[in-house]
């Protein structure tokens, strides 16, 4: 209940009182700017400014990063560090942080926050992929099919939980200042928005470091490589875990290839049933093989 009470007047506060920590605000911002860049420097020029899709992928972008947390994730989440917390006491220990990181320069705290974070959801992203109960969910993203700077906010909530139960241990064994983390998590929301918005960047030679749109394009591409069937391009603010590990994939310039996944064109276009889809899907399935089988056997009969 104090997680419920807290959250709804942390919301309140973000919009009463912005400080320079302000995530509403920074993201707001930080939208703005991109959406300004493809508007005047649009790669894609026959896309329009209002591409397909534009007001589901920004109700996106309010229910992920406030309604979905408001309505029960934060809530669940601090509920698990408190069971974690008092797990740990029954060994006598407070936390888990293995190594203290408030004491190092602040560059350098920002560096190996970015570094570690970002492997960890390359990883994760890579499972996204591979799994296919993973993939059910993760479809969500790929339904896109016109690419712009929202599009990087349209995913499942079971997302949120599956990447931040992976980070939760790795991050919390590390004492990271808050101030710090904000930074580097505004930022990696700076180059996503970036890597899904219709501008022709790739950063030239830090392209090598740093994702980017000619070659996030690649990773919503329809059609997959045979030498890459689970998909390339993994990383979401780094890109040279995809070079480092052989899943860097750019044959050439992508500006008009299809976006989407095999089977897409009977995938939802709506935000209700996107978010059950991949909790029902077996269920059609099975559902739509008994109908097939059922006029099968009555065309067998007649």
């Amino acid at each position: 209940m104090d997680s419920f009470s807290g959250y709804f007047n942390y919301l309140g506060q973000e919009i009463t009182n912005p400080s320079w920590t302000n995530y509403l605000y920074w993201l707001i911002g930080l939208s703005m700017l991109v959406w300004i860049f493809e508007i005047v420097m649009p790669w894609r020029k026959d896309q329009k400014i209002f591409r397909k899709d534009f007001w589901l992928d920004t109700f996106y972008i309010l229910f992920n990063f406030f309604l979905f947390s408001l309505v029960g994730y934060n809530a669940i989440s601090n509920v698990g560090v408190e069971l974690f917390s008092d797990f740990l006491g029954i060994f006598g220990a407070e936390n888990i942080i293995a190594i203290e990181l408030q004491n190092f320069p602040v560059w350098s705290q920002l560096l190996i926050m970015l570094i570690i974070a970002d492997f960890i959801q390359w990883n994760v992203h890579r499972q996204l992929h591979r799994q296919p109960w993973l993939w059910k969910f993760h479809k969500v993203h790929h339904s896109v099919k016109e690419m712009g700077f929202a599009a990087q906010f349209r995913f499942h909530f079971m997302e949120t939980v599956i990447y931040k139960t992976v980070q939760y241990i790795p991050l919390a064994m590390i004492g990271f200042g808050i101030k710090e983390f904000f930074v580097v998590h505004m930022f990696a929301v700076f180059v996503g928005h970036l890597n899904h918005a219709n501008v022709g960047w790739n950063y030239g030679i830090f392209g090598y470091i740093f994702n980017n749109p000619k070659m996030h394009i690649w990773h919503h591409s329809k059609d997959l490589p045979t030498h890459l069937p689970n998909g390339m391009n993994f990383g979401l603010t780094l890109s040279i875990w995809d070079y480092l590990f052989g899943t860097a994939y750019i044959p050439k310039n992508g500006q008009h290839i299809e976006l989407g996944f095999s089977g897409d064109e009977g995938f939802p276009q709506d935000f209700k049933n996107q978010m059950i889809e991949p909790f029902l899907r077996e269920k059609h399935k099975t559902e739509n093989y008994n109908f097939k089988k059922e006029i099968y056997n009555d065309h067998k009969a007649v």
